[in-house]
């Protein structure tokens, strides 16, 4: 089969799953894409296909295809990277896909199983991601670092990696918040430092305080001087 054919097979699967209802309510959560680009298939059912389709040879094929017509295409490429098992080929198409990637919600949902097996390795790997220009690049170096290096891998240098990133981006800004705000939640002694010396610019440093006090994981008396930390 050619690989024009497999991209038609998989559109049509895909419109077949297609929700209005669902499509309209991402398309309003997602400004950064094009309306006409989504197709509107709920993430249950596009995993359920990824898990499938990880299954023919098709999806390889499928994986060369780039760029993607459709926001699901990329959020099915996303879900067919976390099914490969091999740390050296998942890098490799990550590399190959993350230049692609356009919006938050594809960037955010892969989360490759494998990784977690290859901290070191990765470490290296994130470092190269965030000193990309590619916004969702960025964005998935820092989850990475997020979403793997806040519990017993943590290290204090950790969050100068962090810290030291400058983007007028606004989709890097809010996830280096959010990674500030997780930390704070799990390493708050380490963390504090950065907020207390003003160590992000002000629209991050106040929106990761922000995200920080809706945390249930930081006590009534940290969130009472976190709030005192605000830039004004």
């Amino acid at each position: 089969m050619s690989i024009e054919d497999t991209e038609k097979i998989i559109q049509t699967q895909l419109w077949a799953m297609q929700d209005l209802k669902y499509r309209d309510f991402q398309c309003k959560l997602m400004p950064t894409v094009t309306p006409n680009t989504v197709i509107g298939v709920r993430t249950p059912e596009l995993r359920k296909y990824a898990k499938e389709l990880a299954k023919k040879p098709e999806a390889n094929q499928f994986l060369k295809i780039l760029p993607h017509k459709y926001y699901e295409e990329n959020n099915l490429h996303g879900f067919l990277i976390e099914t490969i098992k091999d740390y050296d080929r998942v890098i490799a198409e990550l590399d190959a896909f993350l230049p692609y990637v356009d919006n938050w919600a594809t960037c955010d949902l892969m989360r490759p199983r494998v990784l977690k097996k290859h901290l070191n390795e990765l470490l290296i790997k994130i470092q190269e991601w965030i000193r990309e220009e590619h916004t969702y690049t960025i964005r998935f170096g820092i989850e990475m670092l997020m979403s793997f290096y806040l519990d017993e891998q943590f290290r204090p240098e950790y969050l100068g990696l962090v810290a030291d990133i400058r983007s007028e981006e606004y989709y890097v800004n809010m996830m280096i918040a959010w990674y500030f705000a997780t930390a704070l939640a799990k390493q708050y002694d380490a963390v504090l430092p950065y907020i207390e010396q003003h160590r992000l610019d002000q629209w991050t440093h106040n929106k990761a305080i922000r995200k920080a006090l809706e945390s249930y994981r930081i006590s009534n008396e940290q969130k009472a001087y976190l709030r005192t930390l605000k830039i004004r």
